[in-house]
């Protein structure tokens, strides 16, 4: 018996796959994170081609390209770890939930929903702690303030606090977990 799923299919069928019409675009899956962390993954792009056409074409590189390049970079990560957090895509071993029983793995999920919540609220205590120390340090090449790329890891960290308590208190009260759901969807690949 062949798994439908992973079944091969002919060339024929893969070409005429393009030629499906599509529906409508659900965007509402997305939240502002999400948005957020697009508009600067764009910035970042854009940055990247001002440092290399500056450098390869005019042969005059602009310093502070690479430096916002990089805080950009910083600023996707971590408001990508939002958006995992929120719709569950965040890699995690799911082999025991196959073998314990349904209420084992209620109580295994809602256990790791409350050491999420722990883990986000202290790491966001120690990012202000962080910013009460360096906060007020400035950029090498930009005369911006380095804080602003600290803040916004910290507001990604309260986030992620957010979105956990937000996946616990659904855990709680619906009839499947975040985790059932997002497998549903297809957002969680076990390992």
């Amino acid at each position: 018996m062949t798994d439908q799923q992973n079944a091969p299919i002919s060339v024929e069928e893969m070409a005429h796959a393009f030629e499906e019409e599509i529906g409508p675009v659900d965007i509402s899956p997305y939240a502002i994170e999400d948005w957020i962390a697009l508009a600067v993954f764009w910035g970042m792009g854009l940055c990247v081609f001002l440092q290399f056409f500056t450098r390869y074409a005019l042969n005059n590189s602009l310093a502070w390209t690479e430096e916002i390049a990089a805080n950009c970079l910083v600023l996707v990560v971590f408001l990508g770890s939002v958006m995992c957090v929120r719709m569950m895509r965040h890699i995690q071993v799911d082999l025991i939930y196959r073998f314990l029983p349904k209420r084992a793995v209620r109580f295994l999920e809602v256990s790791v929903d409350l050491i999420c919540i722990a883990f986000f609220a202290y790491i966001s205590w120690l990012m202000w702690r962080y910013l009460e120390i360096v906060g007020d340090e400035r950029m090498v090449t930009v005369d911006l303030p380095r804080g602003l790329v600290f803040y916004t890891v910290f507001a990604a960290y309260v986030l992620m606090f957010l979105r956990s308590f937000q996946n616990f208190v659904k855990d709680l009260t619906g009839k499947k977990t975040v985790r059932e759901q997002a497998q549903e969807a297809g957002g969680i690949q076990g390992i």
